[in-house]
């Protein structure tokens, strides 16, 4: 007898075949958003539209200018996935306001596939997220499971702190050095 998938895991598939696109030689990330069970928009860890990523141009500016992992993101060629999905809706003019973010993440550093890590958004696609009216963030992990995150618990957590870094601690992610 056929079981059915879990909703969440389900648009986390979907969210992995998404982050099979990603031309970032360090990462493949992958975004969904879906709104009342409809899949609205997608994004991928990829250079903006009409540039050379870091596979066509061979290398990686972060790891040339050995910027230690996890920081020094303006300095990237890629968009991340999360900022294109909401990017991506924008430029279709879809509103994405309530709905939930689905996160996939691999890494491709040191190892010869891509291996699972926890998926979690960095500071600024935080920010995005709140800013989007987003409701929900679902991310994979690293055993193979998924935590759900409430946007509403990050707003409240940082309106208790003065360092929105903090948050971190809460949630168990580093997302400056995050160690895979």
């Amino acid at each position: 007898m056929n079981q059915k998938i879990d909703k969440d895991e389900y648009y986390l598939k979907i969210a992995e075949a998404i982050a099979l696109k990603s031309n970032c030689l360090s990462a493949e990330y992958g975004a969904l958003i879906v709104k009342d069970d409809a899949m609205i928009s997608a994004g991928y860890v990829g250079a903006p539209r009409k540039t050379m990523d870091c596979i066509d141009l061979g290398y990686c500016i972060r790891r040339k200018n050995r910027v230690p992992s996890g920081t020094g993101y303006e300095m990237c060629r890629s968009v991340h996935a999360e900022m294109n999905a909401i990017i991506n809706a924008a430029r279709a003019g879809v509103s994405v306001l309530g709905g939930d973010m689905y996160i996939h993440a691999k890494t491709k550093m040191g190892v010869k596939e891509p291996t699972l890590i926890n998926a979690y958004p960095c500071l600024l696609c935080k920010k995005m997220i709140i800013n989007a009216g987003l409701k929900r963030v679902i991310c994979n992990n690293q055993d193979g499971s998924h935590s759900v995150y409430l946007v509403e618990d990050w707003i409240k957590d940082w309106q208790e702190i003065e360092d929105i870094r903090q948050d971190k601690v809460k949630y168990g992610v580093d997302y400056y050095n995050q160690k895979n």
